[in-house]
């Protein structure tokens, strides 16, 4: 009975012993020179050089950060100057609606009168009308051709459809809505009715 609490000490300290050599091996050592520091001749000239390109790319790689931030920025800029340069060109068609529409609402006329005006204030919509498709012209917007054409969905969106005997199927009778196009790049497309 006397060995059994004297193997179990023995135990403990084999524990405490293992313990002891865990901690020796994760205590780091200090760092003697490698075997290839031994050896190398222009240790030193080749840690300064190798410092000297960490560096240079370390530089290098902020430049191109700094880069990326001007060129968004720049992008950001030339957006807003396109917007401008488009919108000032919209602003004597919008001035000239403004214009119309006072014009319409403003002016008593007497009954004879009244054809006259407003065939006035529609030649004044027309002109404005075609301000507008000036406008798109210079930005090589064009419009898509419907009436009479064959329907082709890539251009053309179908609304409704009628039944005509003497028109071939698929061909476009009216056109609902206007559709335009940039250099051949669909910014919408036309609503029409077709052919049965």
């Amino acid at each position: 009975m006397s060995d059994e609490p004297k193997i179990e000490k023995d135990e403990e300290q084999a524990e405490q012993i293992d313990i002891v050599q865990d901690e020796a091996v994760a205590e780091p050592e200090p760092i003697k020179k490698s075997f290839f520091h031994k050896k190398c001749q222009n240790c030193e000239g080749l840690e300064k050089e190798r410092d000297e390109y960490k560096f240079g790319w370390q530089r290098a790689l902020a430049d191109y950060k700094n880069l990326q931030t001007e060129t968004e920025k720049r992008r950001g800029e030339w957006v807003r100057m396109s917007e401008a340069q488009i919108l000032e060109e919209f602003i004597p068609v919008y001035d000239n609606f403004k214009k119309a529409f006072a014009v319409s609402g403003s002016l008593p006329l007497p009954e004879g009168e009244i054809k006259r005006g407003w065939e006035s204030w529609a030649q004044g919509i027309e002109y404005i009308k075609k301000q507008f498709g000036d406008v798109l012209s210079a930005h090589g917007v064009e419009e898509i051709k419907t009436v009479g054409e064959k329907f082709d969905p890539t251009k053309h969106e179908a609304v409704g459809d009628e039944e005509i005997e003497d028109k071939e199927h698929g061909e476009i009778l009216r056109e609902v809505d206007g559709g335009y196009i940039i250099g051949g790049k669909v910014l919408k497309v036309a609503r029409v009715i077709i052919t049965k």
